[in-house]
């Protein structure tokens, strides 16, 4: 009895998870960005220049990355830019 009670709370974890894995990546028509590419990837896949970019600090003032922000038809998809590389990817409708 133990053992199906076990299988099923270990499927609706892993159902929970589901989400968080779509912001590892974001699909430009037929080019996919992950998290990983570079900023030039993104540009190339994405076939533009983000709408806008936003400097993202720490406490200090000091610029640790960017944020790059595409508004789409329905949302908006940001990029986060850390040391050169996609860090996180939000979808925003």
């Amino acid at each position: 009895m133990e053992r199906p009670i076990a299988c099923l709370l270990a499927a609706a974890l892993g159902l929970a998870t589901l989400p968080a894995a779509a912001d590892f990546s974001f699909r430009f028509g037929n080019a996919v960005v992950a998290t990983g590419d570079s900023p030039a990837t993104v540009i190339r896949k994405a076939g533009r220049q983000p709408d806008r970019i936003v400097r993202l600090e720490n406490r200090r003032g000091a610029a640790v990355g960017e944020r790059w922000e595409y508004s789409l038809d329905d949302k908006q998809v940001n990029f986060e830019i850390r040391n050169g590389r996609v860090v996180d990817i939000q979808e925003l409708r």
